[in-house]
């Protein structure tokens, strides 16, 4: 590419990024159809958004380096030096890594949110350090996504950045075209291949889009709104059924889910492909200054989009093409989580020690219930029990829990099922079993949370968990454990020690 058409989709890339992100910000999490038409509020400046933060904060850290080479331990770097959101995978992708996992493993091990947008939204990056290469934007693409995710939320920033790379030099050859470049480097039976190809095939019957939305979410939804399968489909359908810039990141942000994250991913390829046609109205309200969130550390960040396009421009031609960098090979493999375990029932119990559930009042003090529990260990915080495996009505946890020196904390515990919670016999906190499952502590849901003053040391966190129904196969729960008030998880809160990772054989 020649250096002035590389600038000018460069900053149609950051531009278009910054507009969709500052739209979608509104939005997010909200299940749509929306109605929106532009900004609400209208901004006076860009809107901070992680989608971009994060590729200012690995930008920064290239191209201090002597001879930058992009790999996931320099990454995992980045994180832990300069990011501080606890957001979703991001929290947990932090926690492993302090807990002496590298990359990949801090990515699929323990992980909710394997699938969730946050490597989806940072593709931009890679594709603007290899511009009509989409080989080799995947393979960064994937140096950086194995931080914190696995599966298809690894395949969607393979295929957006695999999409963006092309549409820098093949633009002219069509969007179907862009597709079948973005789809060749992936798995075709991952779910992000499949929902491309549906939204594809929906639209060629010439559906209008709220029927295809209705569809994505039918056949891909579930009750994470981050989830990339359905987002990833969102960005194809807003690229598919609009002509404009404004009519294609309004259908996307008017599907609703991770909205400030898929406009902005949309926003990003259609300046890409067409800078110029990002619309004065979406610009001028935001301006060219580059705003990043206060949970970004230590970095000197460019001040403009333009300055930040600048920083990009010198990376690229420094990187030269090379590939990344030759992972190092994993020597650790995760721990569980080891607690106490029993299998207990109320059957005989009077309406005095059970409510309809079978489970102890709320607010009643964890009971004796006569059984002697035996040491277990469990995969993580993280947990899939099919109902076949309960040995009884009640399963009943003890988890050893430590603050390490934090006073004020969280205590999450995010399950499908009816249970109950108790910090060293005292009720903390239960739930119906409300079976929506989005277990990140800086946004858990209402009545399967509580903050508290912990006391130095040891405690003991019980839970009960009763079987699931036989209309529902597994029982699901996940718990955490977070400081205040920064929601970040706690390293090592719920091990009896702070025990190394096992090392491979």
């Amino acid at each position: 590419m020649t250096g002035a058409t590389y600038r000018e989709r460069l900053l149609g890339c950051w531009r278009g990024k910054a507009v969709g992100g500052t739209l979608g910000q509104t939005f997010e999490g909200l299940e749509g159809p929306l109605r929106a038409t532009f900004y609400h509020p209208v901004p006076t400046e860009m809107v901070p958004n992680d989608d971009l933060d994060l590729q200012v904060v690995f930008a920064w850290v290239l191209a201090r380096a002597e001879r930058p080479v992009v790999g996931r331990t320099l990454l995992a770097q980045a994180w832990a030096e300069h990011v501080r959101f606890p957001w979703n995978e991001y929290g947990v992708g932090l926690r492993n890594l302090a807990e002496g996992l590298p990359p990949p493993l801090t990515g699929s091990h323990d992980n909710w949110f394997t699938c969730g947008e946050g490597a989806a939204i940072r593709s931009e990056l890679w594709a603007c350090l290899a511009p009509g290469d989409p080989d080799l934007a995947a393979a960064y693409a994937y140096e950086d996504a194995c931080f914190d995710h696995d599966g298809d939320g690894i395949a969607a920033a393979v295929f957006l950045a695999r999409l963006q790379s092309a549409a820098f030099t093949e633009a002219g050859r069509g969007i179907d075209h862009l597709l079948d470049v973005a789809l060749a480097g992936l798995d075709p039976g991952s779910g992000v291949a499949r929902v491309v190809r549906d939204v594809r095939g929906w639209h060629a019957e010439g559906r209008h889009w709220p029927d295809v939305r209705a569809r994505i979410l039918e056949r891909y939804g579930n009750s994470d709104f981050t989830d990339v399968r359905p987002n990833t489909g969102f960005v194809v359908l807003g690229l598919l059924a609009g002509t404009t810039f404004s009519e294609r990141i309004l259908v996307t942000n008017n599907c609703g889910g991770d909205t400030d994250s898929s406009v902005a991913s949309l926003g990003a390829l259609l300046g890409i492909i067409d800078p110029a046609g990002i619309e004065e109205r979406w610009l001028t309200p935001i301006g060219d200054d580059l705003v990043l969130n206060p949970e970004i550390h230590g970095v000197t960040a460019p001040p403009s989009i333009p300055a930040f396009a600048d920083l990009v421009a010198g990376l690229r031609e420094r990187l030269a093409g090379a590939p990344p960098a030759e992972a190092e090979p994993v020597t650790v493999t995760p721990r569980g989580l080891r607690v106490l375990r029993s299998w207990v029932n109320t059957d005989f119990e009077s309406w005095a020690g059970r409510d309809l559930t079978g489970l102890p009042h709320p607010g009643s003090a964890l009971p004796d219930f006569g059984v002697v529990p035996e040491p277990a260990e469990l995969p993580g915080t993280w947990v899939r029990l099919p109902r076949t495996e309960f040995d009884d009505a009640i399963l009943l946890l003890s988890y050893p829990l430590d603050g390490r020196g934090r006073e004020h904390v969280r205590v999450m515990v995010n399950c499908t099922e009816h249970f109950r919670a108790w910090l060293d016999g005292e009720y903390l906190f239960g739930d119906q079993g409300s079976q929506y499952l989005f277990p990140s502590p800086h946004s858990a849901p209402l009545g399967q949370f509580t903050d508290l003053r912990l006391p130095p040391g040891e405690h003991v966190l019980t839970v009960a968990i009763r079987r699931p129904p036989p209309a529902r196969a597994v029982a699901e729960w996940v718990v955490g454990v977070a400081e205040l008030p920064s929601c970040q998880w706690i390293p090592f809160a719920l091990s009896s020690s702070a025990d190394p990772p096992r090392s491979t054989p």
